[in-house]
């Protein structure tokens, strides 16, 4: 399994809609990329205020090549397309393997 961390680092003005996050984005995400071998998507919330990361996306992908043919897939620019519609925070991208 590979792991992408999608992180959303706030500032004090930033703003960052959770509930269109779980109940819009995450689906999309799913949608996009399921049938590449992202097999799960989960959000997490370090903090309510803007300052420190206010969201964290924990996407499992079945290995890197999964992870990067979804990266590179005609349904990534919908998916990021739909990023201003919960937030102005640009995302951060990170990559793990597991062990």
């Amino acid at each position: 399994m590979t792991t992408m961390y999608v992180t959303y680092p706030g500032k004090s003005d930033a703003w960052f809609d959770r509930d269109y996050y779980v109940a819009h984005h995450m689906p999309l995400v799913m949608e996009a990329w399921g049938s590449i071998g992202l097999k799960s998507a989960t959000a997490f919330f370090p903090t309510d205020t803007g300052n420190g990361t206010v969201a964290i996306c924990e996407c499992q992908f079945r290995d890197e090549s999964a992870l990067q043919a979804a990266l590179a897939s005609p349904e990534t620019p919908r998916v990021l397309a739909d990023l201003k519609n919960f937030t102005k925070i640009e995302p951060v991208l990170q990559r793990g393997v597991n062990i």
